[in-house]
């Protein structure tokens, strides 16, 4: 009797440390599975030594999880095994049926459930401390693990899959990239999310969709008097002026404002002088995406540009500023009171300068108007309408409402709008 309660003991011992070690093949896998592989790699690089553990055994997934599921398996069989010598000693007859029953509910509580549901709450306390057996297991069970992966690759090429995955699916692309910063929200703060943003944002934005237009680009004209380039030198609120000859269309360089108070302090300032000061005009075509066109100007390290069109014809002029603000934004706090272009009114309303661009108004309002077709609130107007109206029409945009109050030279000057409301159901062009 006392000999079959000393062996009771050592079976149950022996269960309970099966289920154990259950427990750790399952939660292994969860976790190993489950780790972040980008947040791995920079553990990784910062000498971290679970996570270059963890990722050596991650480089090879199907030995990885053959060696997981050799030992979860044996353990699982050798437990239902010493599961029914423990129904014989206690129960004097196997019981099949109670002890599988027993067994399905402890294994999948204590050995399945339980423990994967840590691991894939807390997948790194489980994976870089487990990553240490795993590896030591590997080394040992190395002949049988390539038996069973050889077997098991032969049947997967069988099936038509490749057994060595290429890992293009771990790649994210643009889409997956600005999910996981939006995902990211509350470990980012919201000014360095709208930066990240802002960044992949660069990629389907060209330079003439935020370039400042030629019918606004402050230059100087080389034909002028002396007295009046020396004027507009002093009054420019630039650092640099694109000279030109009686056109915009010939520019003939770009002057500093350094070299320009350099040239005034001298006794022979004159037009020759001026050229000579200038550098060589920098064109790029106005269908130049913002993120190639920063980079060459940090290669040319240049900080203005000329942008023309497929024509030749100067469009407007593009700043390494006006590509930084797409990033970080205006440096103020309140974008739609500090916008010269455009102005809140009481009624929630707000007066907009036609040659503002539908870029700076969602900006500054958070509005979501469609700049895919036109770049400034004129050309948006002008694809709708096809006209130039004599007087205020009003046009229905998609959850706006736009009245043209002023047209000067061709030109929308003023146009008033805002957010349309369920309500509100106005005799307004679509």
């Amino acid at each position: 009797m006392a000999a079959d309660e000393a062996s009771l003991g050592v079976l149950i011992l022996s269960f309970l440390a099966l289920i154990l070690a259950s427990a750790y093949f399952s939660s292994s896998e969860t976790g190993m599975m489950s780790l972040n592989r980008y947040r791995m790699n920079h553990l990784r690089r910062s000498q971290h030594a679970g996570a270059t553990r963890a990722s050596k055994l991650l480089e090879k997934p199907d030995k990885l999880i053959g060696v997981i599921l050799i030992g979860n398996n044996f353990v699982n069989f050798l437990a239902a095994s010493i599961a029914s010598s423990i129904a014989i000693l206690i129960l004097g007859e196997p019981a099949p049926f109670a002890t599988a029953i027993v067994l399905t509910l402890v294994v999948l509580i204590f050995a399945e459930v339980t423990p994967k549901t840590i691991a894939a709450l807390y997948p790194e306390r489980i994976a870089y401390p487990s990553s240490i057996v795993l590896g030591l297991l590997l080394k040992v069970l190395y002949p049988v693990v390539w038996m069973v992966n050889f077997v098991s690759n032969m049947l997967v090429r069988a099936l038509g899959f490749h057994p060595q995955a290429d890992g293009s699916d771990q790649q994210l692309n643009q889409e997956e990239l600005r999910t996981v910063v939006h995902e990211s929200e509350s470990r980012l703060p919201k000014k360095r999310q709208g930066m990240l943003l802002n960044i992949l944002d660069l990629e389907k934005v060209q330079v003439d969709q935020i370039m400042v237009p030629r019918n606004e680009v402050t230059g100087l004209d080389i034909e002028d008097d002396m007295e009046d380039m020396l004027e507009q030198i002093a009054s420019a609120q630039h650092t640099r002026l694109p000279v030109y000859r009686k056109d915009i269309d010939n520019i003939v360089g770009v002057l500093h404002m350094r070299s320009a108070g350099r040239l005034i302090k001298t006794e022979n300032l004159n037009k020759a002088a001026i050229i000579q000061e200038t550098t060589e005009p920098y064109f790029i075509p106005d269908s130049t995406p913002l993120h190639t066109q920063l980079f060459n100007f940090q290669s040319k390290k240049l900080r203005l540009a000329v942008v023309v069109d497929e024509f030749g014809a100067v469009k407007g002029i593009v700043t390494l500023e006006d590509i930084l603000e797409e990033i970080v934004g205006e440096f103020t706090t309140d974008l739609a009171d500090s916008n010269r272009d455009i102005f809140a009114q009481e009624d929630g309303s707000y007066l907009i300068d036609g040659g503002t661009s539908i870029r700076d108004i969602n900006r500054s309002l958070s509005w979501q108007l469609d700049s895919e077709s036109a770049n400034t609130l004129n050309g948006m107007l002008m694809e709708i309408l096809q006209s130039i109206p004599d007087s205020s029409v009003g046009v229905k945009l998609d959850g706006y409402y736009a009245e043209i109050l002023q047209v000067k030279d061709n030109v929308f000057r003023t146009v008033k709008m805002w957010e349309a409301t369920p309500q509100e159901n106005l005799p307004f062009t679509d």
